[in-house]
């Protein structure tokens, strides 16, 4: 069994679509409209074949509410790895990115945590070797 795809709940699709692409970098995998919304499917352009990103509409209540908590929490959705990570916030700040925790050492990673400005707080993770 592998690993297919991993969603994140945004606001608005074309926002969310605007940020992960511009700011981000991440690549179009599908771009298919689906009635009012699309099935929107985002990767690494360092691993075109690997896990998709879904940015999935939060039209459910539940998902509107599950959401807003994770953020008012503090709780990062979901994280992305990456090889430098001081690189990596110096990187995304430039393109506008807001973080709201600056890298922090926690012992086997060091993580950092941005607003994707679609409702979510994502985190960054190096592991430390």
């Amino acid at each position: 069994m592998k690993m297919y795809i991993k969603s994140v709940f945004v606001e608005d699709q074309a926002k969310a679509f605007e940020f992960y692409t511009k700011a981000l970098g991440f690549a179009v995998k599908h771009d298919i409209p689906l009635g009012e919304h699309r099935w929107l499917t985002l990767v690494s352009p360092e691993e075109p074949d690997g896990v998709e990103l879904a940015l999935e509409p939060n039209v459910h209540p539940a998902a509107r509410t599950y959401q807003a908590a994770l953020k008012n929490d503090g709780i990062p959705c979901t994280s992305f790895s990456v090889d430098d990570i001081e690189a990596e916030v110096n990187k995304l700040e430039a393109a506008g990115v807001s973080f709201t925790q600056a890298p922090t050492d926690v012992g086997d990673a060091t993580i950092a945590a941005f607003d994707d400005t679609c409702g979510n707080l994502i985190q960054l993770i190096k592991l430390n070797s």
